[in-house]
């Protein structure tokens, strides 16, 4: 990378990070369902995030300080996010399903098995649309770490007209953050067992995200 080039992408990510911050303090966040998340990390077990690509906007912001890894495609979107969330202490890995991913995962494996957690996009960087890909249910099986599905949504937001249905909070507005239920994966599941268990994680994710949505409609 040149010297222009990085002083560019050094200015985007105290840019991207000083907006994300105010936007992010101006939110007044509730959570639901942290408590089962607490008890795994209590016991030192590694933890997979599975969280769609429409609800990443809030992901630096939130898990800011946490040191957690995150897997970031290398596309220039995936650059100006991780120049942002670099500065906030996470762990950048760079790699994605349409992308070499050998290296990543190694270093994927190798944090999980120190007991660290890791925030994947299981149907980014480009979907298909809340369809799952298998990374991260192989490296539960391969690691002995927890998946859990987490997401959120907001009582003021603009959802774009994008392959994912993005969605951008308001400054100002309520927003509901909710991790769903932990799921664990034998090291000695069999392929079929694996596919299934993607199908039945698809579906709690998309789940969570509904009952999420409507946590608002309701109220």
């Amino acid at each position: 990378m040149s010297v222009f080039k990085s002083l560019r992408w050094r200015l985007i990510g105290r840019m991207g990070k000083a907006l994300l911050w105010f936007w992010g303090k101006t939110a007044r966040i509730s959570v639901i369902g942290k408590e089962a998340y607490d008890r795994i990390r209590e016991e030192g077990k590694p933890v997979v995030y599975l969280i769609w690509h429409s609800r990443i906007f809030l992901i630096p912001f939130y898990f800011r300080r946490s040191g957690t890894m995150a897997l970031v495609s290398p596309s220039n979107d995936g650059e100006m996010m991780a120049q942002a969330m670099t500065r906030w202490g996470f762990d950048i890995i760079r790699g994605s399903a349409s992308h070499p991913i050998t290296g990543a995962w190694k270093k994927m494996k190798e944090g999980l098995i120190q007991g660290n957690e890791i925030l994947i996009i299981p149907d980014g960087p480009r979907g298909p649309n809340r369809i799952m890909k298998l990374g991260g249910i192989k490296l539960a099986k391969e690691t002995g770490a927890v998946l859990i599905p987490w997401t959120y949504s907001a009582r003021r937001k603009k959802v774009f007209d994008s392959w994912d249905r993005f969605i951008l909070f308001y400054p100002f507005s309520r927003v509901l953050v909710r991790y769903g239920q932990p799921v664990s994966v034998r090291s000695d599941s069999t392929s079929e067992e694996l596919e299934e268990q993607r199908k039945q994680m698809e579906q709690a994710l998309t789940a969570l995200e509904e009952e999420t949505k409507m946590a608002f409609e309701d109220g």
